[in-house]
Order: structure tokens, then C-alpha cells, then sequence
């Protein structure tokens, strides 16, 4: 089996080099937390790590952090993400550039700046990475925010940025102490995490920009369609119509910053057939990574967003960020393994008085359980041949909508509310019976009414 990984980027994390642009990532590492570091449980607090089988290759970023923030800088993450591909000893062409996909025969054939590679089976892990814009007049005039210019240049400037989600707050945020005023526009109204109690929205370290807005102290949001960007002698003129039917509002700005998104370079892949979906152009793929439409090439990293699970209560996958889809990696390895070479995971068998504390266990302290709430579950099969097997953390999805043996998968859920409680899915005879346990105010959810609780749940299955 040949493998390898190319990169246009000429160094691991090479996009840390230049985003996010005021330095530090919105997801947390604690290098102290409530389970020991480099266990598995500890990635719960180690949302930036990726993570490897051997102890070498877990936990890597709190080593590299300078202790003044629990948000690494990109540039530790760069470090943190070098460190891992040298100790896993990673096979990585720098600054080979695909260029084009055919088939041939059983597998494919990779057109790239340093020649063609041959598989059997490809993964494209190209993330979100090509600035996008909407086609809005004007507006190719306007830099991306992935083109904004070093923080000082904006000094006692107006600055009209297009868009009010994370990148638009990350540089609201980051121009306060150069800015005279701050406008965000775009036709919805700002979503906050603290409100929708869920990654939706922007994270609490960027809110700044919205309390100044609030007050009155020189940012302002604006719920609106923009319609125009005139360039003009002394800056640009921003045309914009108040989304509530209140009118046109004309602004006068020395900068217009697009903070509009990026979408993932596919490529050639739809000619292939491979489904897109949506302005963003994320592949559609199976709860597995597969393309749809593309069948046999496969996905991982930020698009495997295109695996949507059954976005429960609305809320969508965390798979757009490192905590989510490094998960997926391992699910879509094993996938592969099994079923292109031949190798079946290891799937321990369990003790029918083991299975209770041990799902138990996994709801309360489980970090695939808790990144990826209601779209990851530890599975447990009850065969009738091979007794009680754990058969790991697969998608929810994969569990509900697949027959199968009998069994049960857990994972962790959240409502709109705020609550945050296990649901346990039993399967029993290819039919799904749901059941949500209590939510605890300390998150603990291996006291004696979850106890109970799972037990009678588990009853059809005779555990």
C-alpha cells in the first residue's frame, strides 16, 4: 500500500503563519484540568492537540504554551502541529501542489507540481481555504480578510466590515485600540455562543466589539443588506438597506473589509461527480466521509462539516475545527482499514456487569462524547455469537439509520436551554428506542438515578 501526504503548504501548519490574524486561536487548552494530561480524558481541556495511539503523540500543545493564555498563539499551534508530524514520523511532500483527479482501473490517480501519486484509495483533507466573497457590486475592489493589512495601518480610521460571524468580531475585536469607529454589517443579527449556549455564534472571547456596541462607545452594528461599494477619492461609500424595512444607510468609511468566508479548493472532484453543497461548496458526504457521488475518494479535516449527523435540536457537528474532526480522522482510518486492506479494528469483549459503569463513564468524562455532542457515540453490540463486543466511537447517525446486531450507543447531548444530558439509544431487533437521562449540575452522570436509569434502559438488551 503506497501512501503519502502532500502539502502545498511548505511547513506544518502553514496556515498558522498568517491567520487567525490578532494571533490567538478561539478554542482552549487548560495544560492543568480536572483529568491527568496526556490521558485520553484529558482531551476534553485539549481542544488544539491532534492525537496519536502512543503517549509521544498526545497532549503536545500545553508543552508549547507560554502560560499567559489558555488560548494557544497560532504560532505555538504551528509548533504543536510540526511536533506532531516529525514524533509520528508523517511522509509529507512541502510545497507539492495537486493539480487534477482521473480514475484508473480500482483506484486514482493524483496530478500534482512534483508528478502524479497512485492510489487506491484518496483523502482529501484541504480544509476551508479560498477566500470567498459574494458577488455584491463593488465588492472585488474590497480586500478579504485574509488580505487585511498589519493592525497599525488602521489607526484613527472609520472601517466598515462586511459580516458580524467569528472573523468579522475576531478583527472588531482586535481594532478597538486603533480604530475611530467600527461598523459590522450584514443582514441577520449577530449570534452570540453565550446566547444560543452552542458553538453557533461568536465565541465569548471576541463579544468586546458587541458590549462597545451596547454602550455606545464607537462600534456599531448594523442589521443590513449591502448592496454597494463605491470606491471614492477619500475611502469608499457603503450602500446598505436596513434588513427591518427601515430604509436605505449610506456609510462614508476609510477601509471595507470582507470577512464573507471561505470555501474548500475541490478542485476537479465535482467533475468527477463528486456533490457540493450550499455558497460554501463543502463536499456532501456519507456519515463515513465518502463522497457522494465521488464514491471510493474520501474526506477529513474542517469538510468533513459535509457529514452533517442528525443535527439534533438544530445544532450542527463541531467537525469544522480541530477538537471535531481529528475524531472523524481516527473513524475514517479505521474505515478504511477494514474495509480496503483487510484490517479489522480491535473490539474488545466486555462482561454484561462491566457494560453499566463503563457507558456511564464514557458520557461523563469521554472527549469524543463531548466535542462532538449528539453526533459521536461509544457503541456496545450484543451478539449472539461474539457475545458483548465494544465496538467503538462511531457516528450516531451510522448506529440509528444502520441495521445491525443488537446493542446501544451513548452519546452526549445538548438542548437549546443550555442542559447538557446523555442520550442512550438501544437497538433492538433493527428497531431505535431513545432515552435521555438527567442532566446534572456538576456533569456528573454516574450517580445512583443515572445508574438506575441506564439499567432499565438496558433491560431489552439483558444487561
Amino acid at each position: 500500500m503506497r501512501h503519502a501526504v502532500i502539502s502545498a503548504d511548505p511547513s506544518p501548519g502553514g496556515m498558522f503563519r498568517r491567520w487567525p490574524f490578532f494571533q490567538r486561536l478561539l478554542s482552549w487548552t487548560k495544560p492543568y484540568a480536572p483529568e491527568e494530561r496526556g490521558s485520553r480524558y484529558y482531551e476534553r481541556y485539549d481542544w488544539n492537540s491532534l492525537i496519536g495511539d502512543e503517549d509521544r503523540l498526545r497532549a503536545i500543545q500545553p508543552g508549547l504554551m507560554d502560560g499567559t493564555s489558555y488560548f494557544p498563539a497560532r504560532a505555538e499551534m504551528e509548533a504543536s502541529l510540526a511536533t506532531f508530524a516529525r514524533e509520528a514520523g508523517l511522509q509529507i511532500r512541502y510545497g507539492c501542489r495537486w493539480t487534477g483527479t482521473r480514475r484508473e482501473g480500482d483506484g486514482f490517480v493524483l496530478e500534482t507540481t512534483a508528478g502524479e501519486y497512485r492510489c487506491r484509495v484518496p483523502v482529501f483533507a484541504f480544509g476551508m481555504a479560498e477566500p470567498w466573497k459574494p458577488d455584491i457590486p463593488g465588492l472585488d475592489v474590497v480586500p478579504h480578510y485574509a488580505d487585511t493589512r498589519a493592525p497599525e495601518t488602521y489607526a484613527g480610521r472609520r472601517i466598515f466590515i462586511i459580516g458580524k460571524e467569528v472573523s468579522a468580531f475576531e478583527l472588531a475585536n482586535g481594532f478597538l485600540p486603533w480604530a475611530k469607529q467600527i461598523v459590522l454589517g450584514s443582514p441577520r443579527p449577530v449570534a452570540l455562543s453565550v446566547v444560543t449556549k452552542s458553538l453557533v455564534g461568536v465565541r465569548a472571547r471576541y463579544v468586546q466589539p458587541y458590549e462597545d456596541h451596547i454602550l455606545g462607545g464607537g462600534v456599531v452594528l448594523v442589521n443590513a443588506t449591502i448592496d454597494e461599494v463605491v470606491r471614492t477619492p477619500a475611502g469608499f461609500r457603503v450602500r446598505t438597506m436596513r434588513s427591518d424595512g427601515g430604509g436605505p444607510l449610506v456609510f462614508e468609511v476609510d477601509d471595507v473589509i470582507a470577512t464573507t468566508g471561505f470555501t474548500p479548493p475541490i478542485g476537479d472532484l465535482p467533475t468527477l461527480g463528486a456533490q457540493t453543497s450550499g455558497r460554501t461548496k463543502i463536499p456532501a458526504l456519507t456519515p463515513l466521509f465518502e463522497s457522494i457521488g465521488l464514491p471510493g475518494a474520501y474526506m477529513a479535516g474542517t469538510v468533513t462539516q459535509g457529514a452533517p449527523g442528525l443535527k439534533k435540536h438544530g445544532m450542527p457537528s463541531s467537525s469544522g475545527a480541530v477538537h471535531g474532526h481529528r475524531y472523524n480522522a481516527r473513524i475514517l482510518a479505521r474505515h478504511l482499514a477494514q474495509t480496503y486492506f483487510g484490517i479489522d479494528p480491535v473490539r474488545p469483549q466486555l462482561k454484561a456487569d462491566a457494560v453499566l459503569p463503563y457507558l456511564l463513564a464514557e458520557v461523563t468524562r469521554a472527549p469524543e462524547l463531548w466535542h462532538q455532542k449528539s453526533y459521536l457515540a461509544r457503541t456496545i453490540l450484543v451478539d449472539g455469537s461474539r457475545g458483548i463486543i465494544d465496538d467503538g466511537i462511531l457516528p450516531l447517525q451510522l448506529f440509528v439509520d444502520s441495521g445491525g446486531p443488537d446493542g446501544v450507543a451513548v452519546t452526549v447531548e445538548a438542548n437549546p436551554a443550555g442542559d447538557i444530558y446523555p442520550a442512550v439509544y438501544i437497538r433492538k431487533d433493527n428497531a431505535i428506542i431513545e432515552h435521555l437521562l438527567p442532566s446534572n449540575p456538576l456533569l456528573d452522570f454516574e450517580t445512583a438515578e443515572h445508574r438506575k436509569q441506564l439499567a432499565d434502559a438496558l433491560g431489552p438488551l439483558g444487561l
